[in-house]
């Protein structure tokens, strides 16, 4: 199958019979067509949609190294810079599309299978079985365009132990029996954002695991349907409450649903398993096959169309009251104008010393990746603020569409005007900004931004400890013990006691 359109992928969706739990019921008819989904599958066949138009085939789009038919450029297996540039341009189109607010669409993880297909022999390590299953996944999303979800986190019960220290030993999931067919899963995980919706699920380790026997249980790596039988969905309330565009023009389209994975004695076919024990292969599978880089790549693409879509509604706020003539309003845009650069010049310093990892994978640089992801979920936050900040009030006194459009109409365009929009363009773009900074959307996507890779703290240990600082503690060392020259080659005497001006301390 080439690269689908968005009527294949929400075809394939009603055909499936998955099991999700929303709002106290259990989905039993054509998901693609249930209220708490439905605008958001359409979202993501826009997106498929994308990769037909005529003008964009080209950046879309790549013949398939199987059948020759066009497949998704997110699924190329990048051997220059240039084909990472083209991932690039093909993952900002998705980017742009929702302004940054969608973080799981399918480039993301797609670029996680390419990176661990490309390193199949790091799973050979394990088991040769595992090498073949991995290169033979990746071909088979490619050449089906499927989108995937995943889940990396277990529930949080006791935070102060393991998987194995829980009262509940099935609490995580784990593997319960190896049998002649595959491996059987018992347990929950979290987050599966866009399960109900996805197409396959990844199951990889995430949180450290000890190479102790009580952990082997809880190693394992694969991906199955997500109408795999046992497999079920618990949804969190969903954002899109039926309302118009108009009333939550973001909520209404970009609501990526998260749910609570539960496999109840899922069956794992042995075909589909790319790590079954040895905790200390998953503790390294994302960093030894750089999948982790890839992700972030995805990830610093998404950051910055949310940064340039930030920018682009703070100028129309500012502009529409006229408030940028201040200068306490000018620097707070422009912080949001340097970030919109550092983001910018971080994706670019990424690809432009990208090199080919030791499987021949040319891999965008780790360095200024892995700083973007540390910095962009911290100053997320100071956009939130800012849009807080400058709509004020503004964004509280803001009727829904049917005041706009019905009794309301003459107060609207009277009292609700600004300096440059009428009454109604100006609630139209104040609900853009609130949806942005103050409903239960932008809350979901603050938490999301600041959680995106993990505990923030955590994140910057991990910086610090894996940082190669040497060069410039040697570079200290240097400074520290050789003789400054002074401008005719001789050393500098030792100073003396302080006179004049400097005993003055002038």
């Amino acid at each position: 199958m080439p690269a689908r359109d968005g009527r294949a992928y929400v075809e394939a969706l009603n055909a499936s019979r998955r099991d999700v739990l929303i709002h106290g019921e259990r989905v039993t008819g054509r998901i693609a067509e249930h209220p708490a989904f439905r605008n958001l599958v359409r979202t993501f066949a826009a997106l498929y949609d994308l990769q037909h138009r005529p003008e964009l085939r080209d950046i879309m789009t790549y013949p398939s190294p199987t059948t020759g038919e066009p497949v998704g450029v997110h699924f190329l297996m990048p051997r220059t810079r240039d084909d990472l540039a083209r991932r690039r341009a093909f993952m900002q189109v998705w980017a742009d599309y929702s302004g940054g607010m969608l973080g799981r669409t399918g480039d993301y993880l797609s670029g996680a299978i390419v990176a661990m297909a490309g390193a199949a022999a790091w799973f050979a390590q394990a088991d040769p079985a595992f090498a073949e299953n991995i290169r033979r996944y990746y071909e088979y999303i490619r050449e089906n365009d499927l989108l995937l979800t995943h889940t990396l986190i277990n529930p949080q019960a006791n935070r102060a132990a393991g998987p194995a220290g829980q009262k509940d030993p099935y609490l995580a999931a784990r593997i319960v029996k190896h049998t002649d067919r595959g491996i059987v899963i018992r347990g929950a995980r979290m987050l599966a954002t866009l399960g109900p919706i996805a197409d396959e699920i990844m199951v990889f380790p995430s949180t450290l695991l000890k190479a102790t026997p009580e952990d082997e249980p809880y190693s394992y790596a694969f991906a199955i349907p997500c109408d795999t039988p046992g497999l079920r969905f618990l949804c969190r309330e969903s954002f899109d409450y039926g309302r118009s565009r108009f009333d939550h023009p973001l909520g209404s389209r970009f609501d990526e649903i998260d749910a609570i994975v539960i496999f109840d004695d899922v069956l794992v076919p042995y075909e589909r398993c790319f790590m079954i024990g040895h905790p200390e292969l998953c503790n390294g599978l994302y960093a030894e096959t750089s999948a982790t880089a890839f992700m972030t790549h995805q990830v610093m693409v998404k950051n910055l169309a949310k940064t340039e879509f930030i920018l682009g509604v703070v100028s129309l706020l500012t502009d529409a009251i006229q408030i940028e003539r201040f200068q306490h309003v000018q620097e707070k845009v422009a912080e949001i104008i340097v970030a919109r650069e550092i983001l910018a010049s971080l994706l670019r310093a990424a690809e432009v010393d990208a090199a080919p990892n030791r499987w021949g994978v040319m891999t965008p640089a780790w360095g200024p990746l892995n700083a973007g992801r540390n910095w962009f979920p911290k100053v997320y936050q100071r956009f939130v603020e800012i849009l807080r900040q400058l709509g004020a009030s503004g964004l509280m006194a803001l009727p829904t569409e049917g005041d706009v459009f019905g009794p309301g109409r003459a107060d609207v365009e009277r009292y609700l005007q600004a300096a440059t929009l009428d009454g109604v363009e100006r609630v139209r773009l104040f609900r853009l900004a609130w949806d942005a900074a103050l409903s239960a959307f932008a809350g979901r996507q603050a938490l999301y931004e600041y959680f995106f890779f993990g505990d923030p703290v955590r994140m910057a240990g991990a910086l610090v400890a894996s940082y190669d600082r040497e060069p410039f503690k040697e570079r200290v060392r240097r400074f520290l013990t050789e003789e400054p020259a002074t401008a005719g080659g001789a050393t500098r005497p030792e100073a003396g006691p302080a006179s004049g001006a400097a005993a003055a301390g002038l």
